[in-house]
């Protein structure tokens, strides 16, 4: 198996089959948005190849000055789940060195016991895989808890303020951290779906 950059046209057949399937709409960055942040060389996707099929990718959101790179996406072909490759691509983005932080979904008070449990063991995953907890945040509507990995030695004021630059002051739905009362906002591609609705 090799870890590599993808190509273009992988991109496209990323997105559509892969990550459409494994991430909710209000969790998907819309296709056009991801190949502007990669034409600004902000934006790494990476696949573990088994010859020319992508069995998991990983994406990377990073930025010229930051140190921190944000762990985005991480995923595995609904063929090739539970089989350990997940975890190595963890180890593979760990090896290069540089501090990660990513995003995990918290538990949601009232929603069903089966997608609660899916978050708390979506955690646990990162955490067994050397991520440590750090502090909750907001994007995509929702509440995450920020994990880290690499960043032995760095601030965590620090950590937080390059994790929100990381998206730019245009992403009003990212709060880093967010406050145990505070209500996240859903992302400006939700917001403009439901105008379009009206």
């Amino acid at each position: 198996m090799i870890f590599r950059q993808m190509t273009p046209p992988e991109i496209e057949i990323w997105y559509h089959a892969l990550f459409s399937e494994a991430f909710a709409e209000n969790e998907r960055k819309p296709l056009r948005d991801i190949l502007a942040l990669v034409g600004e060389e902000r934006y790494e996707l990476w696949g573990l190849f088994d010859g020319e099929q992508m069995l998991g990718y990983a994406t990377l959101w990073k930025r010229e000055g930051i140190p921190l790179v944000l762990l985005d996406y991480l995923g595995v072909s609904a063929a090739r789940r539970n089989g350990g490759l997940g975890a190595g691509i963890l180890t593979r983005l760990k090896e290069r060195g540089c501090p990660i932080v990513t995003e995990s979904e918290l538990p949601v008070a009232g929603d069903a016991d089966g997608e609660n449990e899916i978050r708390r063991r979506r955690i646990g995953f990162y955490r067994r895989n050397g991520f440590a907890p750090a502090y909750e945040m907001a994007t995509c509507g929702m509440r995450w808890q920020a994990l880290l990995a690499n960043t032995e030695g760095l601030e965590l004021a620090d950590i937080m303020a390059w994790h929100k630059a990381l998206y730019g002051p245009e992403r009003t739905d990212v709060k880093v951290p967010l406050g145990p009362d505070e209500v996240p906002e859903m992302p400006y591609w939700m917001k403009a779906a439901g105008a379009d609705k009206q």
